[in-house]
């Protein structure tokens, strides 16, 4: 299984499920709703992966919170 990426990653994450566990929904649900499939959905979550930022901004619309919610305070990685 792939290692995170970053503590930022990791922490990107943990902001995509506590948001879509708010919402009561499965990744399933959520990765419809975000128009992404739910195995990306799961590796953003686990912080194997750095989204770009329209898929930042998918993710942010549709688990329903502004995208700055999910990014702000986030350190880059190195």
């Amino acid at each position: 299984m792939p290692e995170p990426i970053s503590p930022a990653t990791i922490e990107f994450g943990a902001r995509i499920r506590k948001q879509r566990e708010k919402l009561v929904w499965s990744q399933e649900r959520a990765a419809d709703a975000c128009r992404v499939h739910w195995t990306y959905l799961g590796r953003a979550e686990r912080g194997v992966l750095s989204p770009s930022l329209s898929n930042i901004l998918k993710i942010a619309d549709g688990l329903q919170v502004d995208p700055a919610v999910l990014v702000k305070g986030l350190k880059p990685p190195g």
